[in-house]
């Protein structure tokens, strides 16, 4: 470390002038003094202290609340509600909260917290893009909890911000500071178009937690995950609700997920998907049609390409069910991602019943299907029958009570669709 004999600005680097207050040849490295070893058993165990916003779905992924001294990293796509996330939880926070921001002006913020309800005396904002200044805002000692949105944006003067140096130097600045305040500190990210955290992976490293909220930019749920959590569990999942006042926690999530369903439609069958610790039910929905391609399509949304055409292939070969000259498109509703092999039986049996056109009413199903056309038992079977049950549906097709993909389309009334499907001769 180095640091401004001047003005106290510390930097992760020497440099030739101080960004902070413009001084020349004032910063110097820091004399490294040995840290003194402590035995681990004679530790005294630290208080469990929590900051809570109230909020059911924000304080459940945190795992009761945010840790003071902490560092977090809530990351997620343009528009899916990063800002108005953190906007709410800092009104809620009921404590000396720092909002900086170096995306938009100060007016900008206070239009949106008027319209998502988010007007706290205990908020202060701030349009900075300057490490320095908000580090020093950090130190000041007024705080407990800071927002810096987006650290893409912020970067010590004459710098390009986004750079992965600069995001990188950036972020060890802010996050030395809040620690040495014991203030709770909440950065916003970018991510990139292939899904992933913009900027150097050493990103998430530095921090304590990773978040991060995804969801379908067309429909309202927000699915807010922890991908790292050093104060708790990894295997929590919050769902949200876009709205006019901005997200609003939802407390059945499988209710919202199956809202609309209709049962008397063929191609549709529920998955209650195991995501983290909460059990979520999903519809899963296929269409099968004609095509006049000599390459007729194949679209999948919400679950793995690789996944589906390989149910596709069990179909053909252990089910007789012949699609080749068929499209074929599988979706799983709701804007939810499943990526769990225990969908197979759920993604066969949708598209058994969209090419038979035969129903499967409210049946709830889920199995691993493997290649030689035998279905595998998944874990937390007990979970996902009493989420199915919680929600009212009557009946579940669990794929470890059946042998063979055939046995378990003959068992849901498909079997029609092995006929029909079937080429003339």
């Amino acid at each position: 470390m180095a640091t401004c004999t001047k003005c106290g600005y510390r930097t992760g680097r020497w440099m030739g002038f101080c960004p902070q207050c413009r001084a020349t040849g004032t910063i110097e490295a820091s004399p490294d003094a040995s840290p003194e070893p402590v035995r681990l058993g004679r530790i005294d165990n630290l208080p469990e202290e929590r900051l809570s916003t109230g909020i059911s779905e924000f304080d459940r992924v945190f795992g009761g609340g945010v840790v003071p001294g902490s560092a977090t990293l809530l990351a997620g796509e343009p528009g899916v509600g990063k800002s108005t996330l953190a906007l709410r939880a800092a009104a809620a926070f009921g404590t000396e909260t720092l909002i900086a921001s170096g995306e938009e002006s100060i007016g900008q913020i206070k239009m949106r917290a008027q319209r998502i309800g988010a007007i706290s005396d205990d908020v202060s904002l701030v349009a900075a893009r300057d490490v320095g200044q908000i580090a020093s805002l950090l130190g000041s000692g007024r705080y407990r909890v800071a927002v810096v949105d987006s650290i893409q944006t912020v970067a010590v003067p004459g710098a390009t911000a986004g750079s992965p140096s600069q995001v990188r130097e950036a972020a060890a600045g802010l996050v030395e500071a809040a620690k040495a305040s014991g203030i709770a500190l909440i950065l916003t990210g970018h991510v990139t178009k292939d899904g992933g955290i913009a900027g150097p992976k050493l990103l998430e490293h530095m921090v304590d937690v990773v978040l991060t909220i995804e969801g379908d930019p067309h429909r309202g749920l927000r699915f807010l995950r922890c991908v790292k959590n050093r104060h708790g569990s990894v295997d929590e999942v919050g769902v949200f609700e876009m709205t006019e006042a901005g997200l609003i926690p939802v407390p059945d999530a499988s209710a919202a997920l199956i809202a609309g369903r209709d049962p008397s439609a063929p191609g549709s069958v529920l998955f209650p998907t195991i995501d983290g610790r909460r059990s979520l039910l999903v519809e899963i929905q296929s269409l099968v049609m004609p095509s006049a391609s000599p390459q007729p399509r194949r679209s999948v949304k919400g679950l793995p390409t690789a996944r589906v055409h390989q149910v596709l292939a069990a179909l053909e070969r252990h089910a007789e069910l012949h699609l080749g000259s068929q499209e074929v498109y599988v979706s799983a509703m709701g804007g939810l991602r499943v990526a769990e092999p225990a969908a197979d039986l759920a993604v066969a049996l949708a598209i058994a019943s969209a090419a038979s056109g035969v129903p499967i009413a409210d049946v709830a199903a889920w199995g691993e299907v493997g290649l030689t056309g035998e279905l595998r038992a998944v874990p937390d079977a007990a979970r996902r029958s009493a989420e199915a049950e919680r929600v009212g549906i009557g009946g579940v097709i669990d794929g470890s009570s059946f042998s063979h993909l055939l046995d378990a389309v003959v068992e849901s009334g498909l079997a029609a669709a092995t006929v029909s499907s079937r080429p003339a001769t």
